[in-house]
């Protein structure tokens, strides 16, 4: 069977997403997902160091009573946790399938403060890396399947591309991911998204910086706290703390879209065409990737939103079609 034909059955087989009627558009889709709140799932909390080694970050898992069941390992969104209405909704389903999940959090999120010198930011693949490698070495016997949303999504296609076949994942889910950084950028820079989304990470993250402060050099925090926007915020604080020359280079860096083509495991790259984050013309196409990419582009769901209607209003469809795609994967 030839990479298109095995593409397109495999899309094929996923569930069709039915957003409600009454729902439209990418920002009231990624608003009103937030409300939509799964149960909490049972996690088991663990702290391991990152790869600096000179702080540690939360591992929630969900655990399952089959040795044999795969492990799926989620890399959350920028300030986002395992308490996320994407990770509760992925990790509630996980259970129920009795598999083992995992959220593994970036440094300073998940309620564990940061203490090394550097954070987290879009193209950091190599945390993804030991990440993944903490998770493999607690179930060296399972398969092991990785899905990122949002800037965890960036960090994680980056890191399927980098890796190729020595990627420790045999399968990876990428949401919602603003895999073309200066496009999107300039997107959260514009017109209500800058009015809703701006001031909405920055009530966090500027707080954590400054309770952060003495562990970074090379910031001016003054000028940090009078961001006004994610741009001003990687301009004075993302690009200098991880070595970037400022916020340009730092999306030309870590931009994961130039580097799709060397993808060579199944990855699954889903982006609703109405994601306020990533406008329709900036998605990757099939031509800006390899025969081991799937292009998932639904035409609603907002940013991570992908809101259903079947059997009542839920978030269902997501993990539903993540876990859908890795059992295809393997088959």
């Amino acid at each position: 069977m030839s990479s298109d034909a095995r593409r397109q059955q495999t899309l094929k087989a996923l569930p069709p997403l039915r957003t409600p009627t009454w729902l439209r558009g990418g920002h009231l889709q990624t608003i009103w997902a937030k409300a939509l709140r799964e149960a909490q799932p049972n996690y088991r909390r663990e702290l391991h160091h990152d790869r600096t080694g000179q702080t540690q970050v939360a591992y929630d898992w969900v655990d399952s009573s089959k040795p044999s069941a795969p492990v799926v390992v989620l890399f959350h969104g920028l300030e986002g946790s395992s308490h996320s209405h994407y990770a509760r909704a992925l990790m509630s389903q996980i259970e129920k399938r009795n598999w083992q999940g995992c959220v593994a959090h970036f440094r300073g999120c998940g309620g564990v403060p940061n203490t090394a010198p550097v954070a987290y930011h879009c193209g950091d693949s190599a945390e993804i890396a030991h990440m993944l490698k903490v998770v493999h070495q607690a179930h060296p016997q399972r398969p092991l399947f990785a899905v990122g949303v949002s800037l965890g999504g960036n960090a994680l296609a980056k890191y399927v591309a980098e890796q190729g076949n020595s990627a420790l994942c045999q399968a990876a889910a990428v949401i919602s991911a603003p895999v073309d950084l200066p496009v999107a950028s300039t997107a959260l820079d514009q017109g209500l998204s800058y009015y809703l989304y701006n001031p909405y990470f920055l009530k966090t993250l500027l707080p954590k910086v400054k309770a952060e402060a003495p562990a970074y050099s090379g910031i001016d925090l003054n000028s940090v706290m009078h961001s006004r926007s994610l741009g001003d915020f990687d301009n004075r604080f993302t690009a200098p703390v991880h070595g970037f020359h400022d916020r340009y280079d730092y999306y030309r860096q870590s931009a994961a879209k130039p580097l799709l083509p060397e993808i060579t495991i199944p990855t699954l790259l889903l982006n609703a065409r109405n994601d306020p984050f990533m406008p329709a013309w900036a998605l990757p196409d099939y031509a800006d990737v390899s025969a081991q990419v799937y292009l998932l582009q639904p035409a609603e769901g907002g940013h991570a939103g992908f809101i259903d209607s079947q059997q009542g209003v839920n978030l269902q469809w997501l993990p539903n079609t993540v876990l859908r795609f890795f059992e295809l994967s393997q088959d």
